[in-house]
């Protein structure tokens, strides 16, 4: 079908009685074309060969659902899907751990967080002590809605080193806790957060706790300076955080 779109597109005839045609043909060849790269092969083939329906439930099942569960939350560095071929062919001649934790950061990063889980705790097998590993199986727990579990490793990642992954483990960690409603220890490891750095992230999550502890002009405070922050950020960055941006804003008018 995407090929009998594409020509229908190219003749202005059709296209001028059906102007519909190309923002579907825009649409489906997104869809297609962004199946071949999570290499979803048999959506890309439903794709193809569809109608825009198709492309409609790729966009709802996999598209918005895979990383859903770890938007604003990303690991830092970044990652190349074009990797997974490369590590799992490393892991299987060599099987050493870290290629493990290097698939699994992958997988984490495109929200597929129940592969994530099996390459971190693979990698755990073959090098309990990695502090990254640990970390970030740590994180993965908590995005697969399991606090109590992700608990023990961050505490344990944090009490080794609180700076580890420039403050993400932390943040983390603060969450995990927010999740167990233990928010008074929650608070106070947000505030280290911000005491060394200005991750939109830690600021409005710390602005959402001290609007539940009735402490309005802290959190105005912590609002007022992410939405002034981010005028001036990078592009990359303001695409980074554009969830905690959205929800600072939405805060900030509640006032």
């Amino acid at each position: 079908m995407v090929a009998s779109l594409l020509q229908d597109v190219t003749n202005w005839d059709y296209l001028i009685g059906n102007p519909w045609l190309v923002p579907l043909f825009a649409f489906q060849l997104w869809m297609f074309i962004d199946a071949i790269r999570r290499e979803e092969w048999i959506w890309a083939a439903f794709i193809f060969l569809g109608f825009g329906f198709a492309a409609v439930l790729y966009f709802f099942w996999v598209y918005r659902a895979a990383p859903s569960a770890t938007r604003g939350f990303e690991l830092p560095g970044s990652h190349d899907r074009k990797r997974i071929k490369q590590l799992q062919a490393q892991i299987h001649h060599l099987d050493k751990a870290h290629h493990h934790s290097q698939l699994g950061d992958i997988y984490f990063q495109q929200g597929k967080l129940a592969k994530a889980e099996a390459c971190y705790r693979a990698a755990l097998e073959r090098d309990p002590p990695d502090i990254d590993t640990r970390a970030h199986l740590g994180q993965c727990l908590l995005r697969l809605k399991r606090p109590m579990e992700a608990r023990p490793l961050l505490e344990g990642v944090c009490a080794e080193n609180p700076k580890h992954d420039y403050g993400h483990s932390l943040m983390a960690l603060a969450e995990t806790l927010t999740a167990l409603d233990e928010t008074d220890a929650a608070l106070s490891i947000w505030q280290q957060v911000t005491e060394n750095h200005s991750y939109p992230r830690a600021q409005v999550q710390l602005a959402e706790l001290y609007l539940a502890k009735n402490q309005p002009e802290l959190a105005r405070d912590q609002l007022r300076d992410v939405l002034a922050d981010d005028v001036h950020a990078p592009a990359f960055q303001r695409k980074r955080d554009r969830i905690w941006i959205r929800r600072a804003r939405r805060l900030s008018r509640e006032f």
